[in-house]
């Protein structure tokens, strides 16, 4: 999801939503701030030293021919700046309304948008995005263009894309669809809450997408359901891209803080020296657990962790692990960050993944029908990652993930043992992790000013 949900759009929490006539005036704040320079005016006094009077010296001319450097021709130095018209598209609209509100009269530009499979895209109009065009000091078309996907996650980033429609020298149109990286900038924002989370988040204008990512990072420390005040405050730093003056996505959180019962809530991104990323609070502490209970969703443990009799040897023998009962194909994911200490057959375990975490922790995850596509010895991976699929392969009678949890390479019993709440930072990351903390906590203080100084001036009057 990236920008703002349409305002009729319904949120996954039954205290989020808003009419767009409840939201009050928006508070936001970006990271651009102007700075007025006081000019310093200096005057100099002219000093003449009076000499005498001496022979005049001859004064010498030489004449070159130099060779400009090349800046256009002089019909485009001639030509004056087109005249840009810009208009939103609203409910109800058709290609010739905009038209005519560009003030585009290009003869046989309707029949051309209306044949041409290259144009077709400027009949999907979408209320509330923008047609632009340009104009010459005749009031000829220079350029017409529709900024159909103004913001659209790719690879390489947040792509905006547009059809722009050039008259050519045959007196006839041409269209091509153009696409162009939106710039990231850093945001600011901070809101109170009065009514309701999303509520508060609109008046700060913070799209949805970075709302719900809040409550992601923020869901394992408060109860976004129940625990919310009248009173609770956020203060956050994130990413947004932007293309023409306009916001057209939403990137990630960079750092928050969250007031909640007069108790702060903080967090801010890092990667460690490991390129593994993700959400600590001021202090160091992950927000993320360090394991997950289970490695499959929407199972029943069918053999626990102990001493029992084998379905296959019909021995009494100590059972190693926890089995999960599911259908063969039902993806595994990894319980916490790792490397692949080993992916292939052993023995009764059928095909097996180990992994490697921190400290003397490991994991493993047998009977596997097959694994995840490419996954290789020496690979990290990251919690909840998918890694394979049920199956029953090895000393098996039905499709199941038997799950063995690890410390110094002894099994322990994973629903039993006080799992690590959360990774701590190596002491190599400790430096960095503090510089990053550093960078982002004035922003967020100069929010809680900001915010302060609201209240003090409510208070007043």
């Amino acid at each position: 999801m990236s920008g703002k949900q349409h305002p009729d759009s319904a949120h996954p929490y039954p205290f989020l939503p808003m009419t767009p006539a409840d939201k009050p005036r928006h508070r936001h704040i970006t990271r651009s701030f102007l700075f007025a320079a006081a000019g310093l005016f200096l005057t100099a006094a002219a000093l003449a030293v009076v000499q005498p009077a001496q022979p005049p010296e001859p004064v010498y001319q030489a004449r070159q021919t130099l060779d400009l450097p090349a800046t256009g021709s002089a019909t485009e130095a001639a030509t004056p700046a087109p005249y840009i018209a810009s208009t939103r598209i609203r409910r109800g609209d058709t290609v010739s309304d905009l038209l005519h509100r560009l003030g585009v009269n290009e003869e046989g530009l309707l029949t051309f948008l209306t044949h041409d499979e290259g144009a077709r895209s400027i009949y999907k109009l979408y209320p509330g995005r923008t047609v632009q065009a340009a104009l010459n000091d005749q009031g000829n078309m220079v350029w017409l263009r529709y900024a159909h996907t103004p913001g659209a996650a790719m690879k390489s980033g947040i792509q905006s894309a547009w059809l722009e429609i050039r008259p050519d020298a045959k007196n006839q149109f041409t269209a091509h669809e153009r696409t162009t990286a939106a710039a990231r900038e850093t945001r600011v924002a901070e809101g109170e809450i009065t009514s309701s989370l999303f509520g508060a988040a609109d008046d700060a204008d913070l799209p949805d997408a970075i709302t719900m990512e809040m409550v992601d990072i923020l869901g394992s420390r408060i109860d976004f359901l129940k625990d919310l005040r009248k009173g609770d405050r956020f203060r956050i730093v994130y990413d947004a891209y932007m293309h023409d003056g306009e916001q057209v996505g939403s990137g990630h959180i960079r750092a928050l803080e969250f007031i909640n019962k007069d108790k702060t809530y903080s967090a801010v991104w890092f990667t460690d020296a490991q390129g593994q990323g993700g959400y600590y609070d001021f202090s160091g502490a992950s927000l993320k657990g360090a394991f997950l209970r289970t490695a499959i969703k929407f199972t029943r443990i069918s053999s626990r962790f102990g001493m029992r009799k084998h379905p296959i040897h019909q021995k009494w023998t100590g059972h190693k692990g926890v089995d999960y009962a599911a259908p063969s194909g039902t993806p595994i994911h990894a319980t916490a960050d790792g490397t692949v200490e080993f992916i292939g057959w052993q023995n009764g375990y059928g095909n097996i993944i180990v992994l490697k975490h921190f400290g003397q922790y490991s994991t493993a995850y047998a009977h596997q029908s097959r694994f995840a596509k490419g996954l290789k010895k020496g690979d990290r991976v990251q919690q909840g990652q998918l890694i394979g699929y049920v199956g029953s392969t090895g000393w098996a009678t039905g499709p199941h993930l038997h799950y063995e949890f690890r410390i110094a390479k002894k099994q322990v019993d994973p629903l039993a043992v006080d799992l690590p709440v959360a990774r701590p930072l190596e002491a190599a990351d400790k430096k960095t992790f503090a510089a990053q903390v550093e960078h982002y906590q004035p922003q967020i203080q100069m929010l809680a000013r900001l915010q302060d100084s609201r209240v003090d001036l409510l208070a007043e009057r």
